[in-house]
């Protein structure tokens, strides 16, 4: 099945109720935060931005995985977490921003096409202010 809901993930069980986790989604927070010190520093060039991107994108879900498992989720995909933003945060605003950084991470890993030095730098500028937005919501959480 394909989910187009957060009420259709619970319904696949792609995204199941847990007992809150608030030890784990401390870790995926630290382990988020160490990601992003060590790739802030790099310089993002044509050579380096894709890869820049794939780790602005995994601290990124290690993000959203630490806000579910504090609310008593586990999500087991990358759309069910989209669909945990807008349709429970009622964050369509993140929502697109993240669904947009999915799409593209998943043409980069699944089907081999880098980005243009561009889009790839616009890219992390995305995924960047909405790593900052969910700090923000972890800030009422953790």
């Amino acid at each position: 099945m394909k989910e187009s809901t957060w009420t259709e993930c619970l319904e696949s069980e792609n995204s199941i109720n847990i007992t809150p986790d608030k030890a784990k989604a401390k870790s995926l927070i630290e382990t988020a935060r160490g990601r992003l010190e060590y790739i802030s520093g790099q310089a993002v060039n044509d050579k380096t931005a894709n890869y820049i991107f794939e780790g602005y994108y995994s601290s990124l879900l290690e993000l959203l995985h630490s806000i579910v498992l504090s609310r008593g989720f586990k999500v087991g995909n990358h759309i069910c977490l989209g669909f945990y933003l807008r349709d429970i945060l009622k964050r369509e605003d993140l929502f697109r921003l993240f669904d947009d950084c999915r799409f593209k991470r998943n043409s980069l890993i699944y089907y081999g096409k880098k980005m243009d030095f561009e889009t790839a730098k616009d890219s992390i500028e995305r995924c960047t202010s909405l790593i900052e937005k969910l700090d923000d919501i972890l800030k009422g959480l953790i």
